[in-house]
């Protein structure tokens, strides 16, 4: 297997395309698609699936395309190693977070000690952060959970407390606090199947011999506050991603102490990428150098 054969494979299967591929590679597509092919017939394999419109990669491709995302993060990583002691850390920092809050100060701190770096924050719930980093569509993740998975490490971000929250307007009889049973009177606004917190939040209740039905299922943590917004029922949140709010009041839970353990989580095979030390390394405070 030569090195351009993997190579223009990495980037059909990255981008989509022969044609995409070899713009990035800075190649004619003949060429690409020649690597390609040479590739398939050396070890008699279908990498992918052609037709007129499109490529799609083939179980074996897919396969292939897992090890080779990590095969040319650890060529970067030797490309670094060589550079570090006169190149600055530059480049892209994708995180995935079930809620940017909780690493906000993270956040700040890191983009002044590496401007050079651009950050980019995209959304999820736990399921979701788990499969991006597994999929290496993002470096560092966000979650709520000190276990994510054994091939995972974590850094511990603390625990907060779970509760209720309505709209200002919302009718809870005068209630400042609700029971477990008293949830069951109330029409309630879940997160989507593979949130932490409404897992946690069932768990709970279950564990009193209680089943909670919702009212609304909503996708993602606004979906829920617009819901709640809007006088419709009750939703759940952890304090510290409930921020100041003047349209909403908190509704604690009563003889229901319920926490979110969240943290920072990364691939345990990528814990020497460049970027996720230098993340790293604002997340402890370890005076780590890069």
């Amino acid at each position: 297997m030569r090195h351009s054969q993997l190579k223009a494979f990495h980037h059909v299967a990255l981008h989509g395309g022969f044609s995409a591929a070899a713009e990035a590679l800075n190649l004619t597509q003949p060429a690409i698609s020649e690597q390609v092919r040479n590739l398939e017939q050396s070890y008699d394999v279908l990498l992918f699936q052609r037709d007129r419109k499109k490529v799609t990669l083939t179980e074996t491709g897919t396969a292939l395309l897992k090890i080779s995302l990590h095969y040319f993060e650890v060529e970067q990583q030797m490309a670094e190693l060589l550079s570090e002691s006169s190149a600055a850390v530059s480049g892209e920092l994708r995180i995935v977070a079930d809620s940017a809050y909780h690493i906000a100060d993270i956040l700040s701190s890191f983009q002044e000690k590496f401007p050079r770096i651009t950050i980019s924050v995209m959304t999820g719930n736990t399921e979701e952060v788990v499969s991006r980093l597994r999929s290496y569509d993002a470096e560092i993740g966000v979650l709520g959970s000190l276990t994510p998975g054994k091939d995972m490490e974590s850094i511990s971000l603390g625990s907060t407390e779970i509760f209720g929250f309505c709209a200002n307007s919302f009718d809870t009889g005068g209630k400042q606090t609700l029971s477990m049973s008293d949830l069951q009177k109330y029409p309630l606004i879940f997160r989507e199947n593979g949130s932490k917190t409404r897992m946690t939040l069932e768990q709970k209740a279950q564990q009193v011999g209680i089943t909670l039905k919702p009212a609304i299922i909503a996708e993602g943590r606004e979906a829920v506050r617009a819901i709640v917004a809007a006088g419709t029922g009750i939703g759940f949140v952890s304090d510290a991603e409930f921020g100041s709010e003047p349209h909403f009041r908190k509704l604690p839970l009563e003889g229901a102490s319920i926490h979110m353990d969240e943290s920072i989580v990364y691939l345990s095979q990528r814990r020497d990428v460049r970027l996720i030390r230098a993340f790293r390394e604002i997340a402890l405070g370890s005076g780590e150098t890069m």
